[in-house]
Order: C-alpha cells, then sequence, then structure tokens
C-alpha cells in the first residue's frame, strides 16, 4: 500500500478495501452505474431542458428522471432506450474483456449462492 502523508484514515481504509476483489468489483459496478446517471444529467444540460422537460419528452415522470440521474439502479432497457431518444441519442451496449481474477470471483460468487439455495431447499 502506498500511503502518504495527506491520506487519512478513511482514504486508508477504503485503500485496503479495494484489495479485497469482491469489494472492489462492488464498488466498479456501483460506479459505472453512476456513470450512466451523470452520463444522462450532462446530455440533459447541455440540450438546456430541466428534468420535468425531459420526462415529457420521454413519456416518463419527473421523479423518475430524478432518480435515473441520482441513483440509477436497475434501469431497463426500454427506459434507457426512451431516454437516449428524447436526448436526440442512441444507445450502444459494448462487451468488453474483464479480468481472469474478475471472472473466477464472479463464478465464486455465484457458485456460493447456488449453493445456498440448494442447502435452504433441502431444510
Amino acid at each position: 500500500m502506498a500511503w502518504t502523508k495527506n491520506m487519512n484514515r478513511l482514504d486508508r481504509y477504503i485503500e485496503r478495501q479495494m484489495q479485497d476483489p469482491e469489494f472492489r468489483d462492488l464498488v466498479e459496478k456501483e460506479v459505472a452505474a453512476l456513470e450512466v446517471g451523470i452520463q444522462i444529467a450532462r446530455l440533459r444540460e447541455a440540450l438546456k431542458i430541466n428534468q420535468t422537460q425531459l420526462a415529457a419528452r420521454a413519456g416518463m415522470n419527473a421523479s423518475k428522471i430524478s432518480k435515473i440521474e441520482s441513483s440509477p439502479k436497475n434501469v431497463t432497457l426500454n427506459t434507457l432506450t426512451r431516454l437516449a431518444l428524447a436526448l436526440n441519442r442512441r444507445i450502444k451496449i459494448d462487451f468488453i474483456p474483464v479480468s481472469e481474477r474478475k471472472v473466477a470471483v464472479a463464478r465464486k460468487r455465484r457458485e456460493a449462492v447456488a449453493h445456498k439455495r440448494r442447502v435452504a431447499f433441502t431444510r
């Protein structure tokens, strides 16, 4: 770990936690989700429209726009497509390679969940 004098206890704690592949994976997923919301907000602002106007263009409630921009959890592809069209954009989905370690961690997590379900089912 490359601790510096300017790092506070929280910074050091986060740095230690990021060494855990599962924790890092969760953080990366959260950051990726937030990036979607930020991108939507920036596109909306570039068009000089507010959330209510974007909602009207997309055929949804302004509260849904607010929620997507601030905490985009489980946003459907249909919703993203409607927003993209309302923002005069297209959606591009790109599959990029992941590191072997991430694949192994994800596989191990799926196996653990499947095992817990089998154990719970047999009780």
